[in-house]
């Protein structure tokens, strides 16, 4: 394809050219009967014939458009202009005339299934937002540029997702996935589909991730995976604060001195406290009447 241009032009006032064609029937028929049938009733009715028809045909080159719309005007296979005034027009009747909507549109893509960068299978959507920018590009760059959106949108999602993993669990030294990625994912899958849809002249507003989750197959599998991750993280705190606990009680009590504790004595107690603060249940306190050895 040769490299041509989008360009804009403006046709002459519809109302105008209404206003002439129909002064041109009115001429069509008082002319005639002015020359009191010298033309002849044969000629006369040829002449309205001819009228009537120029008239008819005229008639095609007449065109509204609305705002946020716009024409793409062809001549015999050869660009002629688009038109984005709003307004009431003419332009050559034997022009190809095509409508083409400069208003912003949604595609709420359907989930679909792909491997992530670790090859578990995943469910994720896509929400884009998108207007035409360039009509020329639009109508002759491709063959049907809704349909270029919706299998370019998938492709790219497809190539995203692919090249990030779900989470972290697998391959925790990523920077950015897809579940915690949020505005950096959201703006590298706009940055994708701007790239891949501007051979149609489509201006990507905004794109969202919609929907993300596991495949159904493994969804149950990776659920417990990441409840066990966090019950060892949590453990992994309540140790943590049950030593720091054990650790301040110890000292508290030789610095305030109110009982000694020999070596066996502190092994005891911090057994004990260890089992009541890391324990998942209400401890059950025994009353021991005797010595510590009995």
């Amino acid at each position: 394809m040769k490299n041509i241009q989008e360009k804009f032009i403006r046709p002459n006032n519809g109302w105008f050219m209404l206003t002439v064609c129909v002064l041109g029937i009115i001429a069509g028929v008082a002319l005639p009967v002015y020359f009191n049938g010298s033309l002849g009733w044969s000629g006369l009715w040829y002449f309205l014939l001819l009228v009537t028809f120029i008239l008819v045909v005229c008639l095609f080159g007449l065109m509204v458009i609305n705002p946020n719309e716009s024409k793409v005007l062809t001549f015999f296979g050869k660009y002629v202009g688009t038109v984005t005034e709003n307004g009431f027009f003419m332009v050559n009747p034997f022009m190809t005339k095509r409508n083409v909507s400069l208003r912003a549109r949604n595609l709420n893509g359907e989930p679909i299934k792909v491997n992530d960068k670790m090859g578990n299978p995943i469910m994720i959507g896509v929400v884009l937002v998108w207007r035409v920018r360039d009509t020329f590009k639009a109508c002759f760059a491709v063959d049907n540029f809704e349909k270029f959106v919706d299998v370019q949108s998938e492709a790219a999602v497809r190539n995203l997702a692919g090249s990030y993993p779900y989470d972290n669990l697998e391959d925790e030294k990523a920077d950015i996935t897809l579940r915690s990625g949020g505005e950096e994912v959201n703006d590298l899958l706009e940055a994708s589909l701007s790239e891949r849809l501007d051979i149609a002249g489509i201006e990507i507003i905004e794109a969202r991730i919609s929907y993300l989750a596991y495949a159904p197959e493994i969804a149950s599998a990776m659920l417990q995976r990441q409840q066990a991750t966090a019950i060892v993280a949590a453990r992994h705190k309540i140790v943590e604060g049950a030593v720091s606990m054990v650790q301040l009680a110890l000292q508290q009590l030789s610095e305030k001195e109110i009982i000694e504790l020999d070596e066996e004595k502190k092994a005891a107690m911090v057994s004990n406290l260890m089992v009541v603060l890391t324990s998942d249940r209400a401890a059950s306190p025994v009353i021991n009447t005797g010595s510590l050895y009995q």
